[in-house]
């Protein structure tokens, strides 16, 4: 173990840490859910939900009793619904197999649904001090700038490379610490552009520093091709104005979560030209188109959707008819659809739908 670079990353955190409320707390419910919010999540973004998530379950025993579609009303806006789902059934695990105890260490925790080597290493080291180093995409910058460590971090193999890294610096005494100090140097200091390389109490043994290369490491040189989707959204309201939306269910972007009768081709279309015969049962009913929307569109990690809404007003006897030709069409009143779990494009449209 290097022990100056590792006294010097923890007297940095002690003088530079940020005051976050899932710090200096050995509860592993609390730290297991601040890991899961904060996956592919800013802190000042994933701090809200955090606060909320604990409002409304402050055990695991309350997240694992809570509906599935609460959990997901909660996590609306976050992205990545798959993290809620795991989360949820995680909750449900330790309850019920663990007699609401998270296990105590890094291999057993591996074993629950949605905790990964990172997230086992975490619990295990803020939790119950196990000197087990975490593996982020912080670490991965420092480390690699430190030792110079030219690993493609996106190929498999690094995993092992970083983790043997990071063993030489985390102490058996401190890994709890040693653990946040690293995370958090590189989330604040050694920062993926305009590092404070000046200022750093690592300079003197930095590879980077010395050669230059801070744009350089780490290597990352796997690119996913963005796919691009094209959605047409029929959102289809009655004379009391109900508006009928749909639970997705297949495996998708968005499963478990509410929209409306979804459209989706390879180029952005008008109504009468798409290829659906819900929709050309739609214009035949009397309908009025109120409202057709600009393009919205929503990046996802490796999606692009192009986004269409079109605003059909109906009578109630043609919106029963309708549902009879799709049965999962289900009617909300404006209030009603408030409190379902959407994904944002969803949440945003309808929070500007003028009846």
């Amino acid at each position: 173990m290097d022990n100056n670079i590792t006294l010097k990353l923890l007297n940095w955190y002690h003088h530079n840490q940020r005051d976050l409320p899932w710090r200096n707390i050995r509860d592993p419910y609390r730290i297991w859910l601040s890991e899961i919010i904060l996956q592919q999540t800013r802190v000042q973004q994933g701090l809200p939900y955090y606060e909320k998530f604990i409002e409304a379950f402050p055990t695991v025993q309350v997240l694992a009793a809570a509906p599935e579609q609460e959990v997901l009303r909660l996590w609306q806006g976050l992205g990545y619904y798959s993290r809620a789902r795991n989360l949820h059934s995680c909750a449900k695990t330790v309850t019920e197999q663990h007699r609401g105890h998270f296990p105590a260490s890094y291999k057993e925790l591996l074993k629950l649904k949605g905790i990964g080597p990172y997230t086992a290493a975490a619990i295990a080291s803020f939790a119950f001090k196990e000197k087990v180093p975490v593996v982020d995409g912080n670490v991965y910058r420092v480390l690699s700038r430190l030792f110079g460590i030219t690993t493609d971090i996106t190929q498999p193999s690094a995993y092992k490379e970083f983790f043997s890294a990071a063993l030489r610096l985390i102490p058996a005494e401190q890994p709890d610490l040693f653990n946040q100090a690293i995370m958090e140097f590189g989330a604040m200091h050694c920062t993926p552009y305009k590092p404070l390389c000046l200022y750093c109490p690592l300079q003197e043994a930095c590879y980077a520093y010395e050669h230059g290369l801070q744009k350089e490491l780490p290597v990352k040189k796997s690119r996913i091709k963005v796919k691009q989707r094209y959605f047409h959204y029929f959102v289809i309201s009655s004379d009391d104005e109900k508006i009928l939306m749909r639970r997705r269910e297949k495996k998708d972007i968005w499963e478990g979560l509410y929209d409306f009768y979804l459209v989706e081709s390879g180029k952005m279309e008008s109504p009468e030209t798409i290829n659906s015969p819900f929709v050309q049962q739609l214009l035949l009913k009397n309908s009025i188109l109120v409202n057709e929307s600009a393009e919205y569109r929503h990046q996802l990690t490796h999606q692009r959707l192009h986004v269409k809404f079109f605003h059909f007003k109906c009578s109630n006897q043609a919106v029963q008819e309708l549902r009879q030709e799709i049965p999962e069409l289900e009617e909300f009143t404006p209030e009603e659809t408030g409190e379902l779990p959407k994904p944002v494009v969803i949440k945003n449209y309808l929070d500007k739908l003028i009846f």
